[in-house]
């Protein structure tokens, strides 16, 4: 049932323990992003993320799971933990209500305790609302770019295109973080470069598959062409046209 964009829901967000939340879990996946049964993450894999280090949170409503969030323990060269955060799903009738970011801050809050400074995620750069909140609301930054990192997928989210993705940073205790978080300023460096998506890329996707390939294409060439200059995304721009990664030389 669709809900109504005028009421409030009442939401919790609780950590996942059992095998029938873990359950809940892998059925969301399937009416999130559609995928077939192969590619959907099985309940083994939310339980040995959990035994490992890993992270499963939940959102519920009148004892319902509308949303979830899962990441596994990582380990950077030279021995640096960290934590990937490898999906997060919401229905979609429960997509303006800030769930998918209650969900971020639970995972941070959850880092920060015990000691862990990086959470990173992939995300899609065409997707312009995706991104925006992952370096406009959370404050991370990008400095990789990978193409089909995935391969073609049967979700209909990602619409036959290769699975390219930008890789999020998420340096929890950052000053940057911190502000960005508390709805404060951050500070802005100088831009060096601009990277632009068109707003109506799902239409493209749907009605002019070649054209949504071009702009990816584009896009790709782009974005490996800054980072290799040192370049990291530090902004984005919204317009009813058009989403603007914006770029500047910071410290790593």
């Amino acid at each position: 049932m669709a809900r109504s964009k005028n009421a409030s829901p009442h939401i919790e967000i609780e950590v996942l323990r059992t095998e029938q939340q873990f359950r809940e879990a892998v059925a969301l996946q399937k009416k999130i992003w559609g995928f077939d049964d192969i590619e959907l993450l099985p309940v083994r894999f939310f339980v040995v993320a959990t035994k490992v280090g890993g992270q499963a949170f939940g959102a519920w409503e009148a004892g319902r799971m509308i949303a979830f969030c899962m990441a596994i323990p990582g380990l950077k060269p030279g021995g640096k933990s960290y934590l990937h955060s490898h999906m997060l799903g919401v229905l979609p009738e429960y997509r303006d209500f800030g769930v998918g970011r209650r969900l971020k801050l639970r995972q941070r809050e959850d880092a920060m305790a015990r000691g862990i400074e990086l959470i990173e995620w992939t995300f899609d750069p065409l997707e312009i609302k995706n991104a925006y909140f992952n370096i406009e609301r959370l404050g991370a930054v990008v400095r990789r770019y990978v193409r089909n990192q995935y391969g073609t997928t049967t979700s209909h989210l990602h619409g036959g295109l290769p699975t390219d993705r930008c890789t999020a940073e998420w340096w929890v205790s950052s000053e940057r973080v911190r502000s960005i978080v508390a709805g404060e300023p951050a500070e802005f460096p100088a831009i060096a470069a601009r990277i632009s998506v068109p707003a109506d890329i799902a239409d493209l996707r749907r009605n002019d598959p070649k054209g949504a390939r071009a702009v990816q294409s584009r896009i790709a060439d782009e974005f490996e062409a800054a980072f290799d200059r040192g370049l990291t995304v530090v902004g984005l721009n919204r317009s009813a046209e058009e989403g603007t990664y914006l770029l500047a030389e910071v410290n790593p």
